[in-house]
């Protein structure tokens, strides 16, 4: 009983502060904005209670799997300046507070989610299985911990569409491969930045597992992939996904700004020189949705 009640007070007692950056908000709720954007190009009408189970679900799920890897990592946290200050490491949160509190997240954001329909609940717990038992373990043994990261990290966008039409097709296909292709520049820039304090928790992150010409040609060309993937629906080869010209016009623009910067990169392969295509990536993302979803209506 006394174990009991002290576990309880350590729960109840976490700073709502502490609980943000273990569950890395900010993080989870722009990847469940990304959820809202592929649901709204599915649909027709809108039904706001499936908006907000996404939301709800999606935020819980994503913050349980952030909260499972800061468990599983605490010990290499502490060895990085961008992470040493973390809940765990400063032993402000318990491991085992973290472990009910990732446990309890992923059962109710599950639970919320198969309110939807089951696929999208069995997607986000697949997204959650691959990024603990796949993607971190990896990460201190091979760099192609980025790309089975990237299976996770694109889940988002088509998990919105199959929670509209409970089917996974050439549509939710592509807004997977969009996602999938837009992380590798994203996150090789991110972790170019990193990489010296990424090396002191063992992290092996860049293509080649160091700043070299051939991370920056990597990144080009995962870039370049990028801009085809997410012009591929103005081609009408994505069944009720499209594009209009307009809209092309627009992702061609975005997508030339940043190749743009990844080109400047290798001209320039320095830590400043990256920094902006990080700022550009999530721009690029960002405005990506949007026109997406703005096209298919001003269009439909």
């Amino acid at each position: 009983m006394a174990k009991s009640t002290l576990f309880f007070n350590k729960f109840i007692s976490i700073g709502f502060k502490d609980f943000l950056v273990l569950t890395k908000f900010r993080l989870s709720l722009s990847v469940v904005v990304s959820s809202v954007a592929g649901y709204l190009l599915a649909v027709d009408s809108i039904e706001v209670s499936v908006i907000l189970l996404l939301l709800l679900g999606g935020c819980l799920t994503v913050g349980a799997s952030n909260a499972f890897n800061q468990w599983m990592e605490k010990e290499l946290d502490a060895k990085m300046n961008r992470t040493k200050n973390r809940p765990l490491p400063q032993k402000r949160i318990t491991s085992s507070v973290a472990m009910t509190i990732a446990t309890l997240m992923t059962v109710l954001g599950c639970l919320s989610l198969y309110l939807i329909n089951i696929y999208t609940s069995l997607l986000a717990l697949l997204s959650l299985i691959i990024y603990l038992l796949v993607y971190t373990p990896l990460k201190t043994k091979t760099p192609l911990a980025v790309f089975f990261g990237a299976f996770p990290g694109a889940i988002p966008f088509m998990l919105g569409w199959i929670a509209a039409t409970g089917n996974f097709g050439i549509e939710a296909g592509t807004l997977f491969a969009i996602q999938f292709f837009w992380q590798f520049p994203h996150f090789w820039s991110i972790a170019w930045i990193a990489d010296t304090d990424y090396q002191k928790a063992g992290f092996r992150l860049l293509p080649t597992g160091k700043r070299d010409s051939g991370t920056v040609f990597q990144i080009v060309f995962y870039t370049l992939w990028m801009i085809v993937i997410s012009i591929f629906p103005a081609t009408n080869y994505t069944g009720d996904l499209h594009l209009s010209p307009a809209g092309l016009g627009i992702i061609i623009l975005m997508g030339l700004g940043v190749l743009y910067y990844a080109l400047k990169l290798m001209a320039n392969p320095t830590t400043l020189q990256a920094k902006p295509l990080i700022r550009i990536c999530i721009v690029y993302i960002t405005m990506l949705q949007l026109t997406y979803v703005i096209d298919k209506f001003v269009t439909q």
